[in-house]
C-alpha cells in the first residue's frame, strides 16, 4: 500500500477530477484516457513534465503500467447509462468499460488501492432495474472493498444542474455484510430511491459514512457570463436568433417576452428537444445552466439568451463560460470551441469532487490508512562519572 495520498485517474478526461483532489491534498501518479482530443487539453493545462499521463484503452492496460497508489478513480462512459443514451448498460459498448477497471484493479493484487471512487450519471442506479449498479457493487466487494454510495449536484456548488452517483470503495476486513436499520441511511445526499435499493441489498457488504449537508451555493449564472463584444461572429445573427424563438413553446415564449421588455439585462440557457417529433427550445431562467453535455451532432451545445430594452441576442455558452461552471476558472484553454465544450461536457465539477475528498476520503485516509509515524527508539541516558576536584 501506498504511504502517500496519490492517485490513478482512470477515464481522466481532461483532468478536472485531478484538479479537485489536489485541492485536497491529494497528488496524481497515474492518469488514462482513451480519447487523443482529452489528452490534448489534459496537457495543455497541466503540462508534459510529469509524463505520467498513458492514452489508450483501458483493456489494453496491464498492473504493470499502474504504480502503487491509494486511490483510483473512475468517471466511465456513460453514454449507456443516461436517460438520453441507448440504455444498452453496462452491457453497452461505451459503459462496459467499468470491467476494464474493476479487471485491472483486480490484476494488481497485493498492490490494490485500499480506496476506489467511481462515478456516473443518476440513470447508473436504474440501469436494467438496477441489476447494472449491483452488479458493480458486488464486483468491488469480491475484490476486498465494502461500498458506500450517495448523490451530489453540482448545483449546490456552482450554477450548473449537474446530478451525479457516485461509489466509494473501502478496502475491508470482514466479509460479512453490515446489518443496517430502516431509515438510517436516507439523507440530504442518498435519495429514497437510493436508501431502498440499500435496504433490499443487505447481501451487498456496506460502508456507510455520515455526511453533511452540501454547501448552499452563493453564485448565480449571471456571474460568469464573459462579455463578449457586440461585433463577436459568436453572436448569431438575426435569423438564426429568430428561428430560436421560434421554436419555444408558449410558456417558454412568454417568458423570453418577458425578459426582453425588462430595462435591466437579463439571462437564461436554452437547450433544444425533441418533443413529440419536433425540435423544441427550452429555456431555462432560474439562474442555473443546465447540464453539461458533449455535443455529439451540435445537439448538447448549451445556448445563452441574453435580453433587455427590447432585445435580445442569442449565442453558445463559451469555453470559458463552460469551465466556471465545472468549478474550473482557471483550466488553461488553446482548442477550438467543440473540442472544449465537450472536454467540459464530459468531465466532473471540480468543488464537487474537493468535497468528497474533505468529507469522506480524507477522513477516512486519517482513520483507517495512513502509516503511522515511526516511533523513536527510547535510549538510556547517559551517565557521567563526577571527577574528584584537586
Amino acid at each position: 500500500m501506498s504511504k502517500h495520498m496519490n492517485v490513478a485517474e482512470f477515464f481522466a478526461g481532461i483532468g478536472l477530477m485531478r484538479l479537485g483532489l489536489e485541492k485536497a491534498g491529494w497528488r496524481v501518479d497515474f492518469a488514462n484516457d482513451i480519447a487523443a482530443d482529452k489528452e490534448e487539453m489534459y496537457r495543455g493545462h497541466f503540462g508534459d513534465s510529469d509524463g505520467h499521463f498513458c492514452l489508450g484503452d483501458i483493456h489494453n492496460l496491464t498492473a504493470n503500467h499502474v504504480p502503487t497508489v491509494s486511490l483510483a478513480t473512475a468517471s466511465f462512459p456513460c453514454n449507456d447509462l443516461s436517460l438520453a443514451g441507448g440504455r444498452a448498460g453496462l452491457a453497452g459498448k461505451h459503459s462496459s468499460a467499468v470491467w476494464g477497471f474493476t479487471h485491472l484493479i483486480k490484476a494488481m493484487k497485493n498492490r490494490r488501492p485500499p480506496m476506489v471512487l467511481i462515478e456516473n450519471v443518476p440513470g447508473f442506479l436504474s440501469s436494467n432495474g438496477g441489476r447494472d449498479f449491483e452488479e458493480v457493487l458486488l464486483s468491488l466487494n469480491d475484490l476486498g472493498y465494502a461500498v458506500d454510495t450517495f448523490f451530489l449536484n453540482a448545483a449546490s456548488f456552482v450554477p450548473q444542474s449537474r446530478q451525479r452517483l457516485f461509489i466509494l470503495g473501502i478496502k475491508s476486513k470482514t466479509s460479512e455484510p453490515e446489518l443496517l436499520e430502516d431509515g438510517f441511511f436516507e439523507d440530504s445526499v442518498r435519495s429514497p430511491a437510493l436508501s431502498d435499493f440499500i435496504f433490499t441489498h443487505p447481501d451487498i457488504q456496506w460502508h456507510l459514512r455520515s455526511l453533511p449537508d452540501p454547501p448552499k451555493r452563493r453564485s448565480c449564472l449571471d456571474d460568469f457570463i464573459e462579455d463578449v463584444p457586440s461585433n463577436s461572429s459568436l453572436w448569431w445573427n438575426k435569423e438564426r436568433s429568430s428561428y430560436l424563438l421560434s421554436q419555444m413553446s408558449p410558456r417558454h415564449k412568454k417568458i423570453a417576452d418577458k425578459m426582453i421588455a425588462e430595462k435591466k439585462k437579463s439571462f437564461g440557457t436554452v437547450f433544444r428537444r425533441v418533443r413529440n417529433g419536433k425540435s423544441m427550445a427550452e429555456l431555462r431562467t432560474d439562474g442555473v445552466a443546465g447540464c453539461l453535455r458533449t455535443p455529439r451532432g451540435g445537439s448538447g451545445r448549451q445556448i445563452l439568451f441574453e435580453a433587455s430594452n427590447g432585445s435580445y441576442r442569442v449565442r453558445l455558452l463559451s469555453p470559458r463560460e463552460c469551465a466556471c461552471l465545472m468549478g474550473a476558472d482557471d483550466f488553461k484553454l488553446n482548442v477550438p470551441l467543440n473540442q472544449a465544450l465537450f472536454g467540459f461536457g464530459d468531465a466532473v465539477c471540480v468543488p464537487v469532487i474537493e468535497w468528497i475528498a474533505n468529507n469522506y476520503l480524507n477522513p477516512v485516509w486519517e482513520e483507517r490508512f495512513k502509516p503511522m509515524p515511526a516511533r523513536k527508539t527510547k535510549t538510556k541516558p547517559t551517565r557521567y562519572t563526577k571527577v574528584a576536584r584537586a
